[in-house]
């Protein structure tokens, strides 16, 4: 479902997937060859949520952000780069993730985060408030830790996953 909120309604790039058990709802912005599954939230109401090219964001996840205040004016926006795979069930809040970035299933990376470019982030771990990611490492645990580098065929995976997600989404779209 796709719902305008105060006027503002979700814009879609070419050949976005949106999975029809999915809510958009606002100020929320995809690139090209974007693909949400089953039973995600993606809440643009009190600020913004951007998602870059070939991004997939899969079933279950939440992503929100955090409203301005006096003591932050400019709030918590959501940004997330190109190439990212978001596992299933995974919350996204007010952070900016960089590009070819794969967040693990169920993790948790909360406000004012910031991932730089190609990072594995473990399946369950969580990211507290405030925490920079530097890139090139896997991190993992509660609170995230970083573990060690990623090696060479990580990294390829990292576009790989993205790929292979744009190939699955169009498979979807045949289908409709």
């Amino acid at each position: 479902m796709i719902r305008a909120y105060k006027g503002i309604s979700p814009a879609l790039g070419k050949g976005t997937y949106i999975d029809s058990s999915s809510v958009l709802i606002g100020d929320v912005v995809l690139g090209d060859d974007v693909s949400i599954w089953p039973l995600v939230a993606v809440r643009g109401d009190v600020n913004f949520i951007r998602i870059g090219n070939r991004t997939n964001i899969q079933d279950g996840s939440i992503l929100h952000l955090s409203r301005s205040s006096k003591s932050k004016p400019e709030g918590s926006p959501l940004i997330i780069g190109d190439d990212v795979t978001v596992g299933h069930k995974v919350m996204l809040h007010g952070c900016t993730l960089g590009n070819r970035i794969l967040v693990g299933m169920g993790a948790i990376v909360m406000d004012d985060v910031i991932v730089e470019d190609d990072v594995i982030i473990g399946a369950g771990s969580l990211v507290p408030p405030g925490k920079h990611l530097q890139s090139g490492y896997l991190y993992v645990g509660s609170p995230v830790k970083q573990a060690r580098p990623l090696n060479a065929d990580e990294k390829s995976f990292l576009k790989e996953s993205a790929a292979n997600y744009v190939l699955l989404k169009n498979d979807y779209l045949a289908q409709d």
